[in-house]
């Protein structure tokens, strides 16, 4: 079953496994601030409407707004 960024909840622990139906400068956008494929994330806050979603990517924080999360296909760790 796929799953996307934006489908997680404050805490939980994924990787980044693949770009569902993104364009190449919408993906390489998403590349640019560090979400590859492989890497591992935690979901510090999510905004109370859903909007934006604060990560903890590669020792830094990072918001990302929630269709850029809606591209981004993850396994939960």
């Amino acid at each position: 079953m796929k799953v996307t960024l934006g489908e997680l909840k404050t805490g939980e622990c994924g990787r980044v496994t693949a770009f569902a139906d993104a364009g190449s400068a919408y993906r390489r956008k998403l590349l640019a601030m560090g979400l590859t494929p492989g890497t591992r994330f935690t979901v510090c806050r999510v905004a109370p409407l859903g909007d934006p979603i604060q990560l903890e990517v590669r020792g830094f924080q990072l918001s990302i707004r929630k269709d850029e999360a809606a591209v981004v296909e993850v396994s939960r760790t």
